[in-house]
């Protein structure tokens, strides 16, 4: 799936999605911000446009207009641009959300199973089947591939998930995280949602690399390739489903140590 990048501005800040609106104080100064629950239709329709909008960013990509998401949540676009006061508040709250369920997913199966290669499986066939991989955020899917010389990232090559691929004759250099800038990074220490989930994966791959279980040469970053992959979108339900496991089925053999 193509997922097209989005401006991440400052707006994005203004997070409008909660579950509570502010209001001034009664005295008119604004001394401090007051919180007063959704009505009850209110609720509904912010539940609706954020199951529609995980729906139409899921199928159609970041780039779906909020006509699109409007259309799908049955309601009139005024109504979502009065809880999301601009796209990239809407686009960050998803992202955020399907960036936490990955990481609590992953959390899980560190936790409850012993063997490091049932535990990574186990990761990335939730995540598969939650289809959370086509909507992680763009600036964790970015990648960029080493070049042979001096492994600085090739700004020429660097593409999105899942279209990007190590160029022939490349080496094995390994797939690195980079942000929206083309700058490499060694982290995205400015999204702690993103950060919790690549620390919590990293785990998950150095436990099956050192158990010899994982091929030496895969990365986090070849992980999340792998649940953006194996995540299409199709219009049956029970295709999508058979698709994505056969999928996967062939990617985690090509994950696994030959020896």
């Amino acid at each position: 799936m193509h997922i097209q990048d989005t401006h991440w501005s400052s707006a994005s800040a203004l997070a409008a999605g909660g579950a509570t609106v502010s209001a001034a104080a009664g005295n008119g100064r604004g001394d401090g911000p007051r919180t007063t629950p959704l009505r009850v239709d209110a609720q509904r329709n912010l539940e609706h446009v954020l199951r529609a909008a995980r729906e139409v960013f899921g199928e159609l990509g970041y780039g779906a207009p909020m006509e699109d998401v409007a259309r799908r949540a049955r309601v009139g676009v005024g109504t979502v641009y009065r809880r999301f006061p601009s796209k990239d508040v809407l686009v960050r709250r998803i992202a955020e959300e399907e960036t936490s369920r990955l990481t609590d997913q992953a959390r899980a199966a560190l936790g409850q199973e012993d063997e490091p290669w049932s535990a990574l499986s186990r990761f990335l066939r939730t995540s598969v089947a939650s289809g959370a991989g086509r909507l992680l955020p763009p600036h964790v899917l970015r990648v960029g591939v080493p070049d042979e010389v001096g492994g600085a990232v090739a700004g020429a090559e660097e593409a999105r998930v899942p279209q990007q691929r190590t160029q022939p004759g490349a080496g094995a250099g390994e797939l690195r995280l980079v942000p929206e800038e083309r700058e490499p990074v060694g982290d995205v220490a400015d999204d702690a949602g993103a950060a919790a989930l690549l620390d919590v994966v990293g785990r998950l791959v150095e436990r099956a690399r050192t158990a010899g279980e994982l091929r030496p040469d895969v990365s986090v970053s070849d992980v999340l390739l792998v649940i953006a992959t194996a995540a299409p979108s199709l219009p049956d339900a029970a295709q999508q489903a058979a698709a994505s496991a056969r999928l996967l089925d062939i990617l985690l053999e090509g994950l696994r140590s030959r020896t």
